[in-house]
């Protein structure tokens, strides 16, 4: 079996994958791009990539005997993830490698710009003796705020405390109860930025969290504030970050990752003094690289031999006769997940995920695992994957329960889910139609609906009362918002009711607005599926 290694990883990750007399390793001597790669893939059964070669599809239909692509690192945002799934290809990653030499370097980061290290040095390099020009300040009693408190966030806020900081916590997805633990105060948004001198972001790339950290929020911001970036690129946006440090409202900021890498060298960044900077090196270290290249050749040379699935992110660990029993399972799960984590209250305590009928005769673990996926789908981006989703949920404080019940519904199989944060809850509940199996939510909140769990949902929670379907119809169609399909139904005749809308396209928070301010109607929320 050929291992094709694309881009660098450690010689002591080589090794363990030469240790193999069966597996033929074939180091590339630089990276390529598809079109030098697609005609010598023909016969490799395995690549090794890091964050430069991009494994399309194309590669992938040029390379018939390829069973696994391995990540050495965590995102996998450069493998077309779901052309594997399809082809029947296995893609890894090495969650947790670089842990620690992500928070190491955020926080040398922090205490290079609160003393202006990298400063002081080039001055005295250039031959200069200036003391009073590079005067800083104690991390003792300052107050840090960590956006994002997973596995790296917890690791800075450890330091943080063993420095005497006080350690503010912006992270909606964990508990209360796990931040008690870790000693740091859990805080809204504003809060930090009105309060923080330190701000640090340790959150996944996702279309919540990019370009979080813009105008509107350095406007909030304490003067004298310093931020710093080691998470991803593009959740700080650069353009307003520049304008806060020119009028003053930052201080300082360390960056590791830009928008654009690499950076240009026309980056208005490099002009500076106050923005310290590393060239994307959170987990350039001997011992995370170390780390990640035994794990990668590991996880692949245990598959490619024994057939053992460790650290996938496109598949469970089945064998191919229950992965097929179960399929249509692990679909539902994953999208009562994703709708529940859109409606459900922030900082859940509890999830509670319920089998019925025939759904309590499958395997269980693995259907928890795609309703973790698509719950925390927010909270970890495209980091959360069937393997990490349960240590995610547990650093977030999040307990999760299976329960098998006998209660009889009317449907033959059905999976429930209720999230739980104090006495709040918010569930749904699905099963299939159908001889193809086709995956319908049909409970929402303890009301009956009939969902298809695909594309846009508007969902307005009412009084039933004349003429609010004309009105939600008439508002819609004037920004030209069409309505693909609709479900509703009522506790009883002029009382609660709840209204599902399918909308061909996201309506603009504007509108969302205006649809909550019509007469008898309670909450609206929207649901990505």
């Amino acid at each position: 079996m050929k291992v094709m290694i694309c881009d660098p990883i450690s010689s002591k990750g080589v090794e363990q994958f030469r240790q193999h007399s069966d597996l033929d390793v074939e180091v590339l001597p630089d990276h390529l791009d598809q079109a030098a790669l697609l005609p010598i893939v023909k016969d490799v059964g395995a690549m090794v990539v890091r964050s430069e070669t991009k494994i399309t599809k194309a590669v992938m239909e040029a390379a018939p005997k390829l069973k696994v692509v391995g990540r050495a690192g965590v995102g996998v945002d450069n493998i077309d993830v779901e052309a594997a799934t399809q082809r029947g290809i296995v893609v890894m990653n090495t969650p947790g490698g670089n842990t620690v030499s992500t928070a190491e370097l955020t926080f040398s980061m922090l205490m290079a710009t609160a003393r202006k290290i990298p400063q002081a040095h080039m001055s005295i390099k250039q031959g200069a003796w200036n003391r009073k020009a590079y005067k800083g300040v104690e991390l003792y009693r300052k107050t840090l705020g960590i956006l994002g408190l997973g596995r790296i966030g917890t690791e800075v806020a450890r330091r943080a405390i063993a420095f005497g900081m006080r350690v503010f916590a912006y992270d909606p997805y964990l508990s209360l109860s796990r931040a008690q633990a870790l000693q740091v105060e859990m805080k809204d948004l504003d809060e930090i930025f009105a309060e923080a001198d330190f701000i640090t972001v340790h959150m996944p790339m996702s279309d919540e969290t990019r370009g979080m950290i813009n105008r509107a929020a350095f406007q909030k911001m304490k003067q004298g504030v310093r931020i710093l970036n080691c998470a991803r690129g593009g959740i700080v946006n650069e353009s307003d970050l520049i304008e806060a440090i020119e009028n003053g409202t930052v201080a300082g900021a360390a960056f590791d990752v830009y928008e654009t890498e690499p950076l240009p060298e026309d980056h208005p960044f490099r002009k500076l003094d106050q923005v310290v900077m590393t060239p994307h090196l959170g987990a350039s270290t001997e011992e995370a690289q170390d780390n990640v290249g035994i794990e990668i050749a590991e996880t692949i040379t245990n598959y490619l031999r024994s057939g053992t699935i460790q650290n996938a992110v496109n598949m469970p660990s089945l064998d191919a006769q229950t992965a097929a029993l179960v399929a249509p399972y692990l679909t539902l799960g994953e999208k009562l997940g994703r709708l529940l984590s859109q409606l459900a209250p922030q900082r859940n305590d509890r999830l509670v995920i319920t089998f019925g009928g025939k759904a309590t005769d499958a395997p269980g673990d693995p259907i928890s695992r795609c309703v973790l996926k698509g719950f925390l789908s927010n909270a970890g981006g495209t980091d959360v994957n069937l393997v990490n989703a349960n240590s995610l949920a547990t650093s977030l404080g999040l307990v999760v329960e299976q329960v098998k019940s006998n209660e009889e519904t009317g449907y033959a199989e059905w999976l429930h889910v209720a999230a739980f944060q104090g006495k709040s809850k918010a569930s749904a509940g699905g099963t299939f139609f159908g001889a193809n199996m086709n995956p319908r939510i049909v409970r929402l909140n303890s009301m009956p609906v009939e969902i298809d769990p695909n594309g846009v949902l508007c969902l307005v929670s009412n009084n039933d009362r004349p003429g609010l379907i004309g009105a939600l119809g008439s508002l819609l169609g004037k920004y030209n918002i069409n309505i693909a399909n609709m479900s509703m139904n009522r506790d009883a005749a002029g009382g609660k009711t709840i209204t599902v809308l399918h909308l061909d396209s996201v309506p603009p928070p504007e509108v969302v607005e205006e649809i909550g301010n019509l007469e008898n109607i309670s909450s609206v929320r929207i649901a990505n599926l």
